[in-house]
C-alpha cells in the first residue's frame, strides 16, 4: 500500500494517492527490500518541480505502470529538499551513469542501496520497458548486475577523495587572476550571466565577481555584474508585478523562467543586490530588494517567524487545469482590456511584442530598455512614466491576485530560513530599514526556539509545529553565517556565541580529520552507500565553502588559531582542483580573505552602534567588523572599550594601528577608492 499519507512533506503528500505502493526512506523500507530481495526504486523530486508533476501524471498515476513497480520493486519517494544527503549521493551516480542530472531523479538500486541504473524524466512506455528489463536481468543474471554495482560503487567512493596538501599556507593570487581570465570567456556580454541556456542566477558567482572587481579595481568585471543584475531584474525571471525571482530562465535573455519561486534563491539574491546597491547606489537594485522582501513577507513569513520553502511552477489555468506559469503570464487581449489607452505605452515598456512573446498567445513581461530611454523616445517626463509604471503594476497585481495561486510548499527548512534571514540582514545594512532587521531577529528566535535541540543539534525541517530530521552540514553553516551577519548588524554578542557553539558542534559531529573537510551528514546518522563531502558551489554554495568563510571570521572574533588553520587547510586542498571557477566561486571569495587588502576593524565606545550603521551602508567586503557599546570579553574587543570616547582600532594580521576617534579618517583608510 501507499504509505506517503503518513508523511508531512508537501511533495510526498502530492503522491499519497498514487496507485504505486510508495514508501518513505526509513529503516523499515530498507529492511523490507533486503528481506524480500527486491530491487529498490528510488524516485527523488520536490514539490515545485514541473517535470516531477508531468512524470507523476503520465506514469505514477497510471495503473499499468503501478502494477509493474509494485510487483518487482520496493518503491521509495524522497523529497530532495528534506533529504539533500540522499539526493546528493544518487545524483552523483546518475551523473556518472548518464553524464547529466536533474529532477525528477529515478534510480534503481540493489537491496543494500548500491545503484545500478537511473535517469531523470522518462516517458511512460520507456519507463515500463526499462523496469521490466531490469527486473528480468536481476532474476536471470544477477551476477552481471552485482559486478556493475560494485564497480559503480567504487567509482562513487573515489569521487569523494580530494588530495590533501601539506605545503605552507601561502596562497597564489596570480592563479586566481588566470582563473578569472578563463572564466570571462564564458560571459554573455549582451544579457549578462553565462553564455548558455538555461540560465541559473548562481548568486555566489556575482558576489565573488563584485568583490574581486572592487578589490582589483577591474571596471570591466564590475560592469559585467551590473549588466547581469540589471538584466535579471528586468522581468521574466524577476516578477515585476509582485517581486521575487523564479528558479532559472530557460532562455538566454532571462525572459521565460521555470516559474517556481524558491526561498533560497530569493534570500541569496537579496543579499547580492544589497551589496551591489551599497557599491553603486543603483535605484533599480533598491526596488528589487524592497519588492522581493515584500513578496517574501506576504507569501512565506509565518506567525512564528519562519519562512515557507517554495511556490510551485504550476497553477490552475482558466480551464481549471494545472499549467506551468499560468498565474504569471498575460495575453495581449487581457492587457488591452485592462490598460486601455495606456496599452501602447505599456507594450513598449514591457515588450508586448515579438521580444516578449512566449507561447500559446502568452506574454511574459520583460524590459529591454530603461525608463529614461522610453520617456525620451515618447516625449514624456521620466516622473510621469514612472508613475504610470507604478499604476500599471498595481492594477495588474490586483487582477492577478484573483487568479488561482501556485501551490505552496509549506515546510520550513533550516538552511533556507538562515539564507533568507541573512538576506533581510543585508537589506537592513544597505537600506537602514528597521523592519528588515526586526524580521531577521524574529527568524533567528524561531531557529533557536524551534530548530535547535537541547542536545545541541539542529533539525532540518519544521512542519505542523514539529521539528524533524537531524540537520545536515548545510543547515549548520548557514545558521552560523546568518548569526554572524546579525552580530555585524546589532553588535549583540549572543549571536556570535551561538555561532561558535554550533561551529564547535560541527567539529565534533561532522569534521573528518583524514579528509580534512566536513562531511555533509552527522556522525550520529545512519551511513549511506558512500560519504558525501560537499565542495562544489551550486545554486546554493557548498557547505564546506560556507564553513570556510565562517571559520575565518570566527577565528578573528575569538582569536582562535585552530579555526583559521582549518579554513586555510580546506582552501589549500581545494584550490589545486579548480578548473571551472564558476563551480568554486564561494571558495575564491574565501581566498580573498587572505589578500593584503583584508583588515579588521573594532569600534568601541558609547556611539559604536551609530557608527556601525554608517559603515554598514558602505560596500566593505574586505573588512571584518566588530564593536561594543560596553565592556566586552570577546577576545578581539577585550580591553578596548572607553567610556569617554568611541575609538576605532584598525588591524591587519593580528597587528593594530594606534586607535583613532576620527570616523572620516577610518572610512578613508578602509574604502578602496
Amino acid at each position: 500500500m501507499n504509505e506517503l499519507h503518513l508523511e508531512t512533506s508537501p511533495y510526498l503528500l502530492q503522491h499519497a494517492n498514487n496507485p504505486v505502493h510508495w514508501k518513505a526512506w526509513n529503516q523499515n523500507s530498507l529492511t523490507l527490500a533486503k528481506k524480500s530481495n527486491k530491487l529498490l526504486l528510488i524516485s527523488i523530486g520536490y514539490s515545485a518541480c514541473h517535470w516531477c508533476h508531468v512524470m507523476e501524471h503520465e506514469s505514477f498515476e497510471n495503473e499499468e505502470v503501478a502494477s509493474v513497480m509494485n510487483a518487482h520493486f520496493i518503491n521509495i519517494k524522497i523529497d530532495r529538499e528534506e533529504r539533500p544527503d540522499i539526493d546528493a549521493v544518487y545524483m552523483k551516480a546518475i551523473q556518472v551513469m548518464t553524464g547529466h542530472g536533474g529532477w525528477p531523479m529515478n534510480v534503481v538500486a540493489l537491496p543494500d542501496g548500491r545503484p545500478i541504473w537511473g535517469g531523470t524524466y522518462f516517458r511512460k512506455n520507456d519507463w515500463i520497458n526499462s523496469l521490466e528489463k531490469l527486473h528480468e536481468l536481476y532474476i536471470n543474471n544477477p551476477q552481471t548486475i552485482l559486478d556493475y554495482a560494485e564497480k559503480l560503487h567504487e567509482g562513487l567512493q573515489s569521487l569523494n577523495i580530494i588530495p590533501t596538501q601539506n605545503s605552507a599556507n601561502t596562497f597564489d593570487f596570480e592563479t586566481l587572476e588566470k582563473l578569472v581570465e578563463k572564466w570571462q570567456k564564458s560571459f554573455d556580454w549582451e544579457y549578462g550571466g553565462m553564455a548558455r541556456a538555461p540560465k541559473f542566477m548562481m548568486p555566489t558567482n556575482y558576489e565573488f565577481l563584485l568583490r574581486y572587481g572592487y578589490q582589483t579595481k577591474n571596471k570591466k568585471l564590475l560592469d559585467f555584474v551590473d549588466l547581469t543584475l540589471t538584466k535579471m531584474a528586468s522581468g521574466g525571471l524577476f516578477d515585476i508585478i509582485d517581486g521575487g525571482f523564479s528558479r532559472y530562465s530557460v532562455d538566454m535573455k532571462w525572459h521565460v523562467p521555470h516559474f517556481e519561486k524558491m526561498l533560497y534563491d530569493n534570500g541569496q539574491l537579496v543579499s547580492l543586490y544589497a551589496n551591489a546597491y551599497k557599491l553603486t547606489g543603483n535605484k533599480l537594485y533598491e526596488e528589487v530588494i524592497i519588492k522581493t522582501l515584500k513578496f517574501v513577507e506576504k507569501e512565506w513569513l509565518t506567525d512564528e517567524g519562519s519562512f515557507y520553502a517554495a511556490l510551485d511552477a504550476d497553477s490552475l489555468n482558466n480551464k481549471g487545469k494545472l499549467e506551468e506559469g499560468a498565474f504569471y503570464v498575460w495575453t495581449k487581449e487581457e492587457l488591452q482590456t485592462i490598460l486601455q489607452d495606456d496599452f501602447e505605452l505599456f507594450s513598449i515598456v514591457f515588450n508586448v511584442n515579438e521580444f516578449g512573446f512566449w507561447e500559446h498567445d502568452n506574454y511574459v513581461l520583460i524590459q529591454n530598455q530603461t525608463l529614461q530611454n522610453v520617456a525620451k523616445q515618447q516625449n514624456i517626463t521620466l516622473e510621469i512614466l514612472q508613475q504610470k509604471k507604478n499604476n500599471w503594476e498595481e492594477k495588474l497585481y490586483s487582477i492577478r491576485e484573483k487568479r488561482s495561486k501556485p501551490r505552496l510548499d509549506d515546510k520550513s527548512l533550516t538552511s533556507w530560513n538562515a539564507i533568507m534571514l541573512k538576506g533581510f540582514v543585508d537589506a537592513y545594512k544597505a537600506l537602514g530599514e528597521e523592519k528588515f532587521l526586526k524580521t531577521a531577529v524574529q527568524n533567528a528566535k524561531f531557529i533557536t526556539n524551534y530548530l535547535w535541540s537541547t542536545e545541541g543539534n539542529l533539525f532540518r525541517n519544521f512542519k505542523n509545529d514539529k521539528a524533524t530530521i537531524n540537520g545536515f552540514l548545510e543547515d549548520y553553516v548557514h545558521v552560523i553565517d546568518a548569526f554572524i551577519a546579525l552580530y555585524e548588524a546589532t553588535l549583540d554578542e549572543i549571536y556570535l556565541k551561538n555561532a561558535k557553539q554550533l561551529t564547535d558542534y560541527c567539529f565534533d559531529f561532522f569534521y573528518d580529520k583524514k579528509a580534512q573537510f566536513f562531511s555533509f551528514t552527522s556522525k550520529d546518522d545512519d551511513a549511506l552507500i558512500t560519504a558525501h563531502f560537499e565542495v562544489e558551489d551550486n545554486v546554493i554554495p557548498a557547505a564546506n565553502s560556507v564553513m570556510a568563510h565562517n571559520l575565518f571570521r570566527l577565528s578573528i572574533y575569538f582569536n582562535n588559531i585552530y579555526y583559521e588553520t582549518i579554513c586555510q587547510q580546506m582552501l589549500q586542498n581545494i584550490l589545486p582542483t579548480i578548473d571551472y571557477p564558476s563551480a568554486f566561486s564561494n571558495w575564491l571569495n574565501a581566498l580573498l580573505h587572505f589578500s593584503e587588502q583584508n583588515k579588521e576593524l573594532a569600534i568601541c565606545g558609547n556611539n559604536a552602534h551609530s557608527y556601525l550603521q554608517k559603515l554598514n551602508k558602505n560596500y566593505l567586503p574586505n573588512i571584518v567588523i566588530a564593536g561594543s557599546n560596553s565592556v566586552s570579553n570577546l577576545p578581539f574587543l577585550k580591553n578596548r572599550f572607553s567610556e569617554k570616547e568611541t575609538l576605532f582600532y584598525l588591524c591587519q594580521n593580528k597587528t593594530c594601528d594606534i586607535p583613532t576617534k576620527n570616523f572620516e579618517e577610518i572610512l578613508h583608510q578602509i574604502k578602496l577608492e
